[in-house]
């Protein structure tokens, strides 16, 4: 099962296409997912919507080989991509996936049976406020414990980064189960040791059933990655699954999966898979 793991990630500031090469990768894509992308008003913003997508595409092409006109990608009603699988994903009990891009950085984390989820921050200094000022607006997303760690860290610039890696694993865990940030947050608290042997506890209780990672991808980002049961997502979510019941050791085969480190892909293997894959069918 470990060819389902997998983790790419792409550093969009070393793309700068040309409004011909930006329309070509978008026709790449299916007609139905350009208003997704071209809705947006900056191109920095169209790029990461751009390439969150031809990761999926490209991800779900390499890895469970499905010929490109047979990918079908959905969202949920609150906003997690998901494949139709079909006729498809038999090499997988439940194969799933998750994106996120903030800064220079967009990525992508898949699983073959667990839930995923994926987040990304960018370390965004306040302009208008101070650092106390800027993160008592989300103080009520975290636990007394959690707060306690983050305002006693150190400088303004230890706090601003600690505040973020957890909110980067807060948002992980929420995107796996499928829910958005409407999920009560603060339900949701993090302990870690150094930022390794990463647990929580939601609503006060230790859930064993989950795993944690979190990266610094250089000085200005963060990275989480989130493995749960899938039993644990939102109803909406679980009818996007093949699958959310497995006994103990199915599962645990699963959550022990190695996580390996991200692959760094450029924008232009992507679009060349998809254009070859396009070109072959």
């Amino acid at each position: 099962m470990e060819k389902g793991v997998q983790r790419w990630i792409i550093d969009i500031s070393k793309w700068n296409p040309s409004s011909n090469d930006f329309s070509f990768a978008l026709s790449l894509l299916p007609q139905t997912h350009h208003s997704s992308i071209t809705r947006f008003v900056k191109m920095e913003d169209r790029k990461r919507a751009l390439v969150s997508l031809l990761l999926q595409y490209t991800l779900i092409h390499e890895v469970l080989g499905i010929p490109y006109p047979d990918i079908v990608i959905n969202r949920t009603l609150e906003g997690k991509p998901f494949l139709e699988c079909g006729r498809f994903c038999f090499d997988f009990p439940n194969f799933n996936f998750n994106v996120s891009h903030h800064g220079d950085y967009v990525a992508i984390a898949s699983e073959p049976l667990c839930l995923v989820g994926l987040d990304i921050v960018n370390f965004m200094i306040p302009e208008k406020e101070t650092v106390p000022e800027y993160i008592q607006n989300f103080s009520s997303y975290f636990s007394s414990s959690e707060w306690d760690r983050i305002i006693s860290v150190g400088n303004n610039e230890e706090v601003l980064a600690e505040f973020y890696r957890y909110w980067c694993l807060k948002e992980a865990y929420v995107k796996a189960i499928g829910s958005g940030l409407a999920y009560g947050l603060h339900k949701v608290e993090f302990h870690h040791t150094n930022w390794t042997s990463i647990s929580v506890k939601v609503d006060g209780v230790t859930n064993q059933q989950w795993r944690f990672w979190l990266f610094d991808l250089d000085k200005g980002h963060s990275v989480s990655i989130a493995r749960g049961h899938p039993r644990l997502a939102i109803e909406s979510y679980k009818r996007s699954l093949k699958r959310t019941k497995f006994n103990e050791e199915e599962y645990n085969v699963g959550l022990h999966l190695p996580n390996p480190r991200f692959v760094l892909r450029t924008v232009e293997e992507l679009i060349s898979v998809i254009h070859k894959a396009k070109r072959s069918c």
